[in-house]
């Protein structure tokens, strides 16, 4: 498998728009880095500039770029029309023209999307584990768990923690990676727009990287590294982690097509992300999303959670990894295995929810998508209407639609992505764009107060999250640090909290985890729908 490369930097973090405190600035590196190892286009800085506020707005010609013709494709109206060699040849709503747009003044919104977006991504960066890049903008972050390797010395450094603590599970760290590359697919002109794109595909590819990694053998997948009962027992930093570590995997004796299958549908969709900004990456990507698809069709069963992320079926994890192997490849047998699936797995019924145990409700969108077949639209529909206000999801008394009680934020935002996906297709758009505002904007700060690290009005403080919580060196950290009254000593940007109780209630208070954990797969969902919001913000489109 291809090791890690280290990114290469590119220029100055574009912050614009965010307020720090001089503390806070000392925290955040200057230099970002470059997925594609290439420096930043005219185009990216033109569509900065639109950003300031004495500007009304910007327009570019992609034919003014002096630029090799693979870096022009990124402002070309030609990338609606499908890719050149066959791969991802699937239709695009008409307005999708990534570099015709125009950049509108920030009055369409409350909030500054930009920030929202910067911030979440500096999230993914304060979760990674392993050998940090010269590029680390987290400075209370360092190197931690080098070390992890498979029983037989395969190396498996690098992911993601997944919440607030040390453990890297394999499903919700996959299923997080899919939906944030989705939402670059989707909406990458307001990554653009941001100035963002570089660091959101550094982003996807650092869990991408960990993937290969943990493909070690042709039907062999390492799907989690250390012990969650263990790891929940210590409070304390990652660099100073001494506890073992051992790493758990999926063979045809021990088959896992759930997790394998999520990771197949990772692949593909960051395969996509990468397709012109670095092909030979794209395809070792797609290289090893087909075999692992092979092992996780071939050998069929339910993986060994270990008591955490417990799944009760796969059929929705096979068919999400057929349809995004097709979107990635235009491979009709993967489509006609994705149809087999939803008919096989009777994936037309509405799921609980849409998240890491259950893709299917956006199989059963991504399938309108590809197919046009209004069967599928339907099937989608018959879901999200559910949670739209008079469906059958109760809400709190200032609009959240609460699925549960233990992270509510994560539905509402994920959910919310949904909605805007599949109004860009023309599914109820009007409704649907209302329902996605009107959450999203709950969570930034409609409710009275942000539910997002460092954003906003009154923010959460004291997440439930080891590493801001526990000072550097030469301080010691222990469980005092998780009893501690005083908000966490770094600021964990970005990072969106489990969210209130049925009555908007709301405690800050990192001993509460329901309340207060921050992981993943909540912001997966949630930052997508932000780019959805950015995207009808500077196309123009009502929302």
């Amino acid at each position: 498998m291809e090791s890690r490369a280290t990114a290469k930097p590119i220029g100055k973090l574009n912050l614009q728009g965010l307020v720090l405190d001089e503390s806070s600035r000392r925290e955040i590196k200057s230099t970002a880095p470059s997925a594609s190892g290439v420096r930043r286009t005219p185009c990216e800085e033109i569509c900065e500039s639109g950003r300031r506020k004495e500007t009304s707005h910007v327009t570019f010609n992609p034919k003014e770029c002096n630029l090799r013709r693979e870096d022009a494709r990124a402002c070309d109206d030609s990338v609606v029309k499908g890719h050149d060699d066959g791969v991802c040849s699937i239709r695009i709503p008409p307005y999708l023209k990534i570099g015709a747009y125009k950049v509108l003044k920030k009055t369409a919104s409350a909030y500054d999307y930009d920030e929202v977006l910067a911030k979440s991504i500096l999230f993914y960066e304060a979760q990674r584990s392993g050998v940090l890049p010269l590029t680390n903008r987290i400075s209370w972050r360092g190197d931690s768990c080098i070390n992890d390797k498979s029983h037989d010395g395969h190396d498996l450094s690098g992911g993601w923690y997944d919440a607030g603590d040390y453990v890297k599970f394999g499903l919700p760290m996959a299923w997080s990676t899919t939906v944030l590359a989705w939402g670059v697919i989707a909406y990458k002109d307001a990554y653009l727009a941001a100035g963002q794109l570089e660091y959101m595909l550094d982003c996807i590819k650092w869990p991408a990287d960990y993937f290969l990694k943990c493909h070690t053998r042709k039907n062999e997948f390492y799907y989690q590294v250390g012990d969650g009962a263990e790891d929940h027992k210590r409070w304390g930093r990652a660099e100073e982690m001494d506890i073992e570590r051992p790493s758990f995997k999926v063979t045809p004796s021990l088959p896992g097509s759930d997790v394998v299958g999520e990771t197949v549908a990772a692949l593909s969709a960051t395969a996509i992300a990468f397709k012109d900004a670095n092909k030979p990456y794209a395809a070792l990507l797609l290289q090893n999303a087909k075999e692992l698809y092979d092992f996780a069709s071939t050998y069929r069963g339910i993986y060994p959670s270990k008591g955490h992320y417990q799944t009760k079926q796969y059929g929705c994890k096979l068919t999400w990894a057929a349809a995004w192997l097709y979107f990635a490849t235009s491979d009709k047998k993967y489509i006609r295995d994705a149809k087999k699936f939803y008919k096989e797995f009777k994936l037309s019924r509405s799921a609980w929810a849409f998240a890491w145990g259950n893709s299917g409700p956006a199989v059963q969108l991504l399938m309108y998508i590809l197919t046009e077949n209004e069967k599928y639209r339907t099937d989608f529909s018959n879901y999200l209407d559910s949670w739209l206000p008079g469906g059958k999801m109760p809400y709190t008394p200032k609009g959240l639609v609460y699925r549960s009680d233990w992270g509510p934020l994560r539905y509402a935002a994920s959910n919310s992505f949904l909605a805007l996906l599949a109004s860009d297709y023309g599914v109820n758009p009007r409704n649907y764009r209302e329902f996605a505002k009107k959450q999203l904007h709950y969570i930034l700060g409609d409710s009275g107060r942000s539910f997002v690290c460092g954003f906003g009005k009154n923010p959460p403080k004291s997440p439930h999250h080891r590493a801001s919580s526990c000072p550097l060196p030469p301080h010691t950290t222990r469980r005092a640090n998780l009893l501690a009254d005083e908000p966490n000593p770094h600021t964990l940007y970005g990072g969106v909290v489990g969210g209130p109780g049925p009555l908007d209630n709301y405690v800050d208070d990192r001993r509460n985890y329901k309340m207060n954990e921050v992981a993943c797969d909540y912001n997966a969902g949630f930052q997508s729908a932000i780019a959805g919001l950015k995207h009808l913000e500077i196309t123009g489109q009502p929302f």
